[in-house]
């Protein structure tokens, strides 16, 4: 016989006097001055309230906030590994259902939030987000973007920007641009391959009354539900740590990152500009494009410009060949990688 699951539903905050004034994400962490992806972390906690479960992948946000034994979290949390987060997550929530149809827990079904950064959520995490998001389980992944994996010093990773300078990706005589992919779209990764999924959404530190609103829409929806919250790095990004919020509002202004909800096959756009500022204002601010050439600018601009006219739709670019290897006198994985 079936067993009815109480569900929490959480209210929609209006204004800023309205945000909860409980902290479930509070001091005793060593992440860097101006960090993003902790101030997102502390808006998500917010929004989600006391009856939550936090699972953590390998990431910043794992190696940053749990180091000797203590953890900024007054809510459960466990870590997981950087390829898992979703698998955890299933378990977790198929255990409560157990518990729940056994009559062992008697309360409310508690929010189940994977915190994974670009890395742990759509590239070496992805097999395991896509299956939870596939299997229908009841739990809410957060992509939190620093658009690098920045745990282990900077590397590139699918978010990084073109043209983004990282660790594997420095520019040189061979490769003036440094990155020359462009970035995966996580929200689409999601949304183009789950019919179980009836919710995504974008978000941002410049928005966060919109932001903390989306993880409630989120968490309200029984079933998978995926949020792309974007979380400028001052470490990996080369920029004051004080500018982090006002870099976070000038992504949406540029068009380099877009809000948005995806509810029922529906597209919903928030803060969209009426007029779009140039990247160059954007990249200008950060070292890691300090490199950049007006050519490479260009070539950004033209993918940012067609990404914001068919939001939702892919975009295509041009993909290096063997020839292209072969002509700039390097190894053929050199410009894959990158």
């Amino acid at each position: 016989m079936a067993v009815a699951i109480k569900t929490q539903m959480l209210p929609m905050i209006k204004k800023v006097r309205n945000i909860p004034k409980e902290e479930y994400y509070v001091p005793g962490h060593r992440t860097c001055a101006g960090c993003g992806p902790a101030l997102q972390y502390r808006l998500v906690a917010k929004a989600a309230g006391p009856n939550t479960i936090f699972l953590g992948p390998t990431g910043c946000m794992y190696v940053a906030n749990a180091s000797y034994l203590c953890t900024p979290y007054a809510v459960p949390w466990m870590h997981t590994q950087i390829t898992n987060g979703g698998a955890v997550a299933s378990g977790i929530e198929a255990a409560y259902k157990v518990l729940i149809r056994k009559g062992k827990w008697q309360g409310e079904f508690p929010n189940i939030i994977v915190m994974a950064g670009d890395g742990g959520s759509i590239d070496i995490g992805l097999q395991a987000m896509s299956a939870m998001m596939y299997r229908g389980h009841d739990a809410l992944f957060v992509c939190y973007d620093n658009e690098s994996y920045a745990n282990t010093g900077i590397q590139t990773s699918p978010t990084t920007p073109y043209g983004g300078n990282t660790t594997f990706t420095p520019p040189g005589p061979m490769i003036p641009e440094g990155k020359k992919l462009y970035p995966k779209d996580p929200p689409q990764l999601v949304i183009g391959g789950h019919p179980a999924v009836k919710y995504v959404a974008t978000a941002s530190l410049g928005y966060p009354i919109d932001l903390m609103n989306k993880v409630r829409k989120a968490l309200n929806v029984v079933g998978p539900t995926f949020l792309h919250i974007h979380a400028p790095c001052p470490k990996g990004w080369k920029t004051d740590q004080d500018k982090t919020v006002m870099l976070a509002k000038l992504a949406i202004e540029t068009g380099m990152f877009s809000l948005y909800e995806w509810e029922e096959g529906v597209y919903k756009f928030q803060h969209k500009p009426k007029q779009y500022k140039p990247v160059r204002e954007y990249v200008k601010l950060q070292g890691r494009f300090a490199h950049l050439t007006d050519q490479h600018i260009a070539n950004l601009q033209a993918f940012v410009d067609n990404k914001v006219k068919a939001q939702g739709v892919p975009i295509q670019v041009q993909v290096a060949t063997p020839a292209d290897y072969e002509a700039m006198d390097v190894g053929e994985g050199t410009g894959v990688n990158q």
